[in-house]
């Protein structure tokens, strides 16, 4: 992945260089400190000391793959039965596994380290993720494996007192959990804040950013395509935007039913909503990350994000004292936060006096935090994995 940027640079127009001959010189100084990087990392491509096998049993593990990792998939096809991928990072060599063919004692093992991405958001699941679990503590057993960590879709109101006994400072066997939303016993030591990501399960793609989407007139202040629950801050949002005839500056489409599976036609509304929008709204649902955040940065959309708790278990932890959002605000995200959707006229009203120049420099902003935030969980991913068995195996 790191070579393609450098090519990117330097072949195409690349959206974070600026036409100043300082800046020209500033890329020209990054582009020889790469390339000094991707000889090292050469030279260093027989010092594998680790083999790490990821099994993505929920679609979490594609925005850990294809996402922040940047890795692909053969075969390309989504509704493959089995899909894999491989990439050498750091001193550790990852293989990932995918899709409906991937099922206990039906593949071949080759780690000593094997991650579990699984999916434990409501009891059905739960029991799906138990069985994997299952499995991964018998190969531990019988030593064809070393080490178990846990990428876990958790519940959106924290209720994941169900892998507790699992884990190692339980009295279990996984070393390292690394779990979605605001989990209050995050202690970044051996249980870690993991971004909630684009919906994968909807085939949400990876998004290169283009001279166009940096740089054209959006013809939409705002955007929201989504359900509309009664008796939420939702309904409060649409009356908000309908009061001053703000619904007809923004691209707004409710509905009053969650459908988890889009057509061709919606989600390419969706998409096109995000790229001809200046922000995204993005109201809480039953909790305050949504898979939405993430997509609107994909197209330098800036989220707009009510900031309040959703009710639930989720909150502060040893480490973070910023729920919600404590990842995200953590990595200063760039977004506007608002406490009350009646802050929103005030938004769109400074939002209209915006010259174009100001909203590409925003977008740039936006685009550059966002893949500079995948970057930093990429490398706080290995860096973990590596500082946990790497030295613990030595030692």
């Amino acid at each position: 992945g790191f070579t393609d940027h450098v090519a990117l640079g330097n072949e195409e127009w690349n959206p974070w260089d600026g036409d100043e001959k300082n800046e020209l010189a500033a890329s020209q100084q990054r582009y020889e400190a790469n390339l000094k990087m991707i000889k090292y990392a050469r030279s260093h491509l027989e010092q594998t000391s680790l083999k790490v096998q990821i099994w993505g049993k929920a679609a979490v593990g594609l925005y850990l793959w294809q996402h922040i990792f940047g890795g692909h998939l053969e075969p390309a096809d989504v509704t493959a039965q089995w899909r894999e991928g491989s990439q050498k990072a750091g001193k550790i060599y990852f293989s990932f596994l995918t899709g409906p063919s991937v099922v206990p004692g039906y593949f071949s093992v080759e780690a000593e380290l094997v991650v579990l991405v699984l999916n434990g958001r409501e009891a059905a699941k739960v029991a799906h993720a138990s069985r994997w679990l299952h499995y991964a503590r018998a190969l531990l057993q019988s030593r064809s494996i070393q080490h178990v960590a846990l990428v876990l879709l958790g519940n959106e109101q924290c209720n994941n007192a169900w892998v507790q006994p699992y884990l190692k400072r339980n009295g279990g066997f996984v070393d390292l959990l690394f779990v979605t939303y605001d989990y209050a016993l995050v202690n970044e030591e051996d249980i870690f804040q993991w971004p909630l990501g684009v919906a994968t399960y909807r085939n949400f793609p990876v998004v290169e950013p283009s001279w166009s989407m940096l740089r054209d007139p959006r013809s939409y202040l705002c955007n929201f395509l989504g359900t509309v629950y009664k008796n939420s801050s939702r309904e409060t949002l649409m009356e908000i935007l309908k009061q001053d005839g703000l619904d007809k500056l923004c691209w707004i489409a409710a509905r009053e039913q969650w459908q988890p599976q889009e057509t061709n036609e919606s989600f390419k509304n969706y998409q096109d909503a995000l790229l001809q929008s200046d922000l995204t709204l993005c109201p809480v649902g039953i909790n305050t990350e949504c898979y939405r955040i993430y997509e609107a940065c994909s197209y330098g959309s800036l989220p707009v994000i009510e900031d309040v708790m959703t009710p639930g278990d989720c909150g502060n932890s040893s480490m973070y004292h910023s729920a919600p959002l404590q990842l995200l605000k953590t990595m200063g995200a760039p977004f506007i936060f608002i406490k009350n959707w009646k802050e929103l006229p005030a938004v769109l009203e400074k939002e209209k006096k915006m010259s174009l120049q100001e909203k590409i420099q925003r977008r740039k902003k936006l685009l550059e935090w966002y893949r500079n935030f995948k970057a930093w969980m990429r490398q706080k991913f290995i860096n973990t994995l590596e500082n946990s068995f790497l030295t613990s195996d030595k030692g």
